[in-house]
């Protein structure tokens, strides 16, 4: 294969299945693929359909067994409890098979369920690969989650075994679980035949409490300690599977009703994640990557827990947050610690770093020569903090673009292939198999240069989900249906003249101003770059006159000194200035903080919903239900000005 990465994409869509055997070929298998794509469902498609592996056998046992089992795999490092743990290769696997031993004799078989809803300690990952390893299908459930969304999760996956903790550890005080676990279990008419838990000190709550001990109608579940069933299990060997059968299924993040699962099979992950872990993040053996996300969310699925370990590389697992645990230098005190080489994390958390600390004093307290590259995902990279974080780093800053329902990057700058332009506030080109088109609102495809609808043209590659947890009807109409061929991503952008693929923000991001269409994404760049604004977010008003109007609302870096309504007016100028009168830019107010989702995202539809008096629900990923409620009095005040 060529190694200009242009002509690598290319031959990608045109010849698919010889690209993607290929790169099959650094997965270990019990039975190799001899075909690639399987498209006589379309338009569902599946990948090596003849191939059969065990994914857990690739995160770990190969390593071991070529002689790597004394490189170090994992690196937890609480900064809650002020401790850090060490597995290697060779412990991290006995550990796993152990546990997958525990889950096998409490009945769990291959193609069961097994949700888990842990905060991030190694058990969760140890869990994951654990139900991996026999063969079953691990749903792994957020933290923070409430109970009633917990029992959505158990009620759909239909779940053998529950593992949990005590609970997770906040800055703001502990988090119980349990009685958040024993509520979801009396929402469900599914009954999970056992609960284990590992316990952690300082909670009020133990397993012990619940169960046969607690007289309700769910005490006929078993209710386990984890280290008191780890004593004695026997290890579990790896079980193959088909490269079809499912690995995991991951709910979308503020779902309501019926939850939406997406579902990611064995063999594509591995194959898609084994590629893009060398090839974007140009991670291999003796490398160290810190994934600042959390196991819930995809992106800690991805490059928390497989793609790492998939490389034979080292992952660090992150109790803690970019800041007050204890102060904004936690990223840079894990990269001298750890001698970190890639960190990866989401542009919400640069913006929270910088907000507390504009000039990234902190730094020079510690040593971060071993960095080379900082990626970001989970929210688009505005200009200013994607100039920022290059700044104070001295490292490429790449962007990257992708959904939970792809799993890996639809577009980024493949470092480990060719270190090609950066272009801010771009997240440079598609990836291989990824057959990226913008289409305006009748499917037709537009010049470049032209905003539209984000499309991907079937097939989607390997890795990508195959289906929902229980329903190809539902992925067809949620996903397939708009546009005859074409995955629709719901987001909206251009493609310029070289290819580069610019993300504006979600389709119904897009505001019509007195007939002209609009971005909110393309009116926060412009705002991101006052000196004095930490975050920004816009949305559109109902305007009598033009329809809609656009508002700003804006957070203030620590330290900045000026009157709001001057800012205002400096603001009105910028977007006067950039983007033009037609976005007849007139509202910037400034707000203490904005809604957001545990993973970074804006609530950008529900602060809509709550300016025009709409009905809304308060999405279950909320990182802070107090900032929503600090927010609706100006929302409604902004949209009767």
């Amino acid at each position: 294969m060529s190694q200009d990465y242009r002509t690598l994409h290319r031959q990608s869509l045109e010849a698919p299945d010889a690209f993607w055997l290929d790169a099959a070929r650094a997965v270990d298998w019990v039975q190799d693929p001899a075909t690639a794509l399987d498209s006589t469902g379309a338009p569902l498609h599946r990948w090596f359909p003849d191939g059969e592996l065990n994914t857990s056998y690739n995160a770990l046992d190969r390593h071991v067994e070529a002689g790597r089992g004394d490189s170090t795999a994992l690196i937890y490092d609480s900064a809650m409890l002020g401790l850090v743990r060490r597995y290697t290769y060779a412990e991290l696997r006995d550990e796993v098979a152990s546990f997958a031993g525990v889950l096998r004799d409490q009945g769990v078989t291959k193609g069961d369920r097994v949700v888990i809803y842990l905060p991030m300690v190694p058990e969760a990952l140890i869990a994951m690969l654990a139900t991996a390893r026999l063969g079953a299908i691990h749903s792994v459930v957020f933290g923070g989650f409430a109970a009633k969304e917990l029992a959505s999760r158990i009620q759909d996956a239909r779940p053998t075994v529950v593992v949990t903790a005590s609970g997770g550890l906040e800055p703001r005080g502990p988090l119980e679980y349990l009685p958040a676990v024993d509520e979801a279990l009396t929402l469900c008419d599914h009954q999970v035949a056992t609960v284990i838990v590992k316990s952690r000190k300082g909670f009020v709550h133990q397993a012990s409490e619940y169960g046969s001990a607690s007289g309700t109608p769910r005490a006929d579940t078993a209710w386990l300690d984890w280290d008191e069933v780890l004593t004695g299990a026997e290890p579990a060997d790896p079980v193959p599977v088909l490269a079809t059968d499912p690995l995991y299924i991951l709910y979308t993040s503020g779902t309501t009703g019926s939850p939406k699962g997406v579902v990611r099979d064995n063999g594509g992950h591995a194959v898609a994640l084994t590629w893009s872990i060398k090839n974007i993040f140009g991670i291999g053996p003796g490398d160290v990557m810190l994934t600042a996300s959390d196991v819930g969310w995809v992106l800690g699925h991805s490059f928390i827990v497989y793609a790492p370990l998939l490389a034979g590389a080292t992952t660090v697992l992150y109790e803690g947050k970019p800041v007050g645990t204890p102060d904004a230098g936690a990223f840079w005190r894990l990269i001298s610690d750890h001698r970190i080489n890639v960190l990866f994390t989401a542009p919400t958390a640069l913006r929270a770093v910088r907000k507390v600390d504009p000039e990234a004093a902190l730094l020079a307290g510690y040593d971060t020569s071993s960095l080379r590259l900082l990626f970001c995902a989970g929210e688009r990279l505005d200009i200013d903090t994607y100039r920022w974080a290059g700044r104070i780093l001295g490292v490429p800053v790449i962007d990257n673009w992708w959904q939970t329902e792809t799993g890996w990057p639809i577009c980024a700058n493949p470092r480990g292939i060719e270190e090609l332009p950066l272009k801010p506030g771009s997240p440079t080109l598609p990836q291989p198999g990824y057959d990226l088109v913008i289409l305006d609102g009748d499917g037709q495809a537009v010049p470049a240069g032209t905003e539209g609808n984000i499309a991907l043209r079937l097939p989607l590659p390997p890795g990508t989900l195959p289906t929902l947890w229980g329903s190809d009807e539902r992925y067809i109409s949620s996903y397939l249906s708009a546009f005859d061929g074409f995955y629709v991503t719901g987001d909206s952008g251009y493609v310029d003249d070289e290819g580069y693929v610019f993300v504006m923000g979600r389709t119904d991001d897009i505001i019509n101003v007195a007939g002209h269409r609009l971005s909110t994404g393309a009116i926060e760049q412009v705002l991101a770059q006052h000196p004095a604004v930490a975050e920004c977010a816009v949305i559109g008003l109902a305007d009598p006159l033009k329809g809609q109007r656009a508002s700003g609302y804006v957070v203030l870096k620590a330290g900045a000194d000026i009157d709001p309504a001057v800012l205002e007016q400096e603001l009105i100028t910028l977007v006067r200035t950039q983007i033009g009168p037609v976005a007849d830019f007139k509202q910037a107010v400034v707000v203490d903080g904005l809604p957001k989702t545990r993973s970074g995202k804006i609530l950008r539809k529900t602060m809509r919903q709550m300016a025009s008096g709409e009905d809304y629900v308060v999405p279950s990923t909320i990182e802070d239900r107090s900032v929503l409620d600090a927010m609706k009095p100006i929302l409604q005040g902004t949209a009767d000005r």
